[in-house]
């Protein structure tokens, strides 16, 4: 599938968050994810238990194990965000493995223990957020970009739309 003959499929854009260190700078990146599939895979939603009324099994979706487990999930679900968003960085977690969903809510420690400030830790949150947001900025510049490539419409008329103050005899011009 092309739309006006780009492939929706290109990699979106990466994000950029370059962090001062001395002399030097820490240069972290991250893209958005195309899917939430894999994270599935690994972690399936929990399911409620179901219980017995008058009208026949229902879930019991006020169930305190079950909203713990909604509660975790969600946990996960944000930690593999940060993580897999961050993947072009290529980053070597200390103790983050991607192929376990255990390891993911670590990605904070290890920057912690990586020496990262609370505030640097939060601009790497809102990097992994923004490089999987579709906010009004981004739109109006893809929109300002578009436009301003376009060329300028001809006009409907192809005479003077002003009369010029002489003629190029230098004769005043008659109205």
């Amino acid at each position: 599938m092309k739309i006006g003959g780009i492939d929706p499929k290109l990699l979106p854009p990466e994000q950029v968050l370059v962090l001062p260190r001395g002399d030097s700078e820490i240069v972290l990146k991250a893209r958005g994810l195309p899917d939430m599939d894999e994270f599935s895979k690994f972690c399936p939603d929990p399911k409620p238990p179901v219980m017995l009324t008058r009208q026949g099994q229902k879930a019991n979706l006020n169930d305190v194990g079950y909203q713990q487990r909604e509660a975790e999930q969600a946990k996960r679900r944000w930690a593999y965000i940060v993580v897999k968003s961050l993947e072009p960085s290529q980053i070597e977690w200390d103790t983050v493995k991607l192929d376990d969903p255990a390891t993911w809510a670590n990605w904070d420690a290890d920057l912690k223990a990586a020496g990262f400030t609370a505030t640097e830790r939060n601009r790497v949150f809102a990097l992994c957020l923004e490089a999987n947001s579709l906010d009004e900025r981004k739109i109006q510049r893809a929109r300002e970009v578009f436009l301003a490539g376009r060329p300028e419409a001809p006009s409907d008329s192809t005479s003077l739309s002003t009369a010029p103050p002489t003629t190029p005899s230098g004769a005043p011009a008659s109205a």
